[in-house]
């Protein structure tokens, strides 16, 4: 079946190239965070630390994305009242989290214009996922591998990978890894995934810090049982982050993108620590007498990351320096 995907990608690909299909542009430079291989590889985490980045470097820039598990394909902007069904829970997160203007819908040309059009300040579009999206193009693209790398190098449903490996990066590519080392054979550089701070969520929702949080601290969860649960792609590699914190977990994988409704942790459940992609997912007033808090995981890339970035991004009507 995996030549059957390939041939089926192949052709998609061909009836852009050979304009059989039109590919759009967005009205500013665009750069896709996206991977090659299905799964979690980390693409949110990474958005964030560009917008930062960026932000440092002059730039002012947007999100848009398709938005996973949506109730619809619309275009619609996210704000912090949009529900994670509207919008998706990632969108949804990177807009909380950030505070950058994010559009969603199924076309993602349209997102990109309505974005724009909403925010003429933004001059530089993030686009989460979307390398396999070829509607719209893309000026630069940040490809996001995690220690599983290529996996066994075959593609869907054989192995993990959306399209093939190539030998070398196309022009006005980067790699980032999320993981200690480089895990295949493009040249890169890595970053690492890391608890941040704990909150009860209550104070996450109103955008609280550790400091101005009476309960906010890894110490207030230490030396009881807590139960951790994980709507993630991945879900063990968060439980093992809470275990190197010295908490004693419980642990409840869910799968990814789960929904929270029905709750599903047991009825008397204490306290629960969850991501912030599954807090976005559960508003205070729904969880009962269950104490919930909420792990904040940052994305740190090595510091010859930024230098990478800014030569990335330079050619690409380069903004006024700060």
């Amino acid at each position: 079946m995996a030549w059957l995907y390939a041939a089926l990608a192949g052709m998609h690909r061909a009836a852009y190239r050979i304009g059989l299909r039109r590919v759009q542009r967005a009205p500013v430079p665009l750069l896709v965070v996206g991977n090659l291989v299905a799964g979690g590889a980390g693409k949110t985490p990474a958005v964030m630390a560009l917008i930062d980045r960026l932000r440092l470097q002059g730039w002012t820039p947007g999100v848009i994305s398709r938005g996973h598990g949506r109730r619809n394909g619309s275009v619609q902007a996210v704000s912090r009242r949009s529900a994670a069904t509207e919008v998706g829970d990632e969108p949804l997160l990177i807009h909380l989290r950030s505070g950058a203007a994010v559009v969603v819908g199924a076309d993602r040309a349209a997102a990109a214009r309505a974005l724009c059009a909403a925010h003429p300040k933004v001059d530089l579009l993030l686009a989460d996922d979307g390398l396999q999206h070829h509607r719209l193009h893309h000026d630069m693209a940040v490809w996001v591998f995690d220690d599983r790398g290529a996996g066994n190098m075959l593609r869907l449903p054989a192995g993990p990978l959306r399209q093939a490996l190539p030998k070398r990066l196309p022009p006005h590519t980067i790699v980032l890894y999320n993981a200690t080392q480089a895990s295949t054979a493009l040249p890169g550089l890595c970053g690492a995934r890391r608890l941040g701070t704990v909150l009860p969520l209550l104070d996450w929702w109103q955008g609280l810090q550790p400091e101005d949080s009476g309960a906010g601290s890894w110490d207030a969860l230490r030396g009881r049982r807590v139960l951790a649960a994980a709507g993630l792609a991945r879900p063990e590699a968060f439980f093992g982050m809470l275990e190197a914190q010295g908490l004693q977990i419980d642990r409840l994988p869910l799968p990814d993108h789960h929904g929270f409704d029905p709750l599903p942790w047991p009825a008397g459940t204490a306290d629960l620590i969850v991501t912030e992609k599954d807090a976005v997912k559960l508003r205070p007033a729904a969880v009962g007498n269950t104490r919930v808090w909420v792990a904040t995981l940052d994305f740190q890339p090595e510091p010859a990351f930024d230098a990478a970035l800014r030569t990335l991004c330079a050619p690409f009507k380069p903004p006024h320096e700060p």
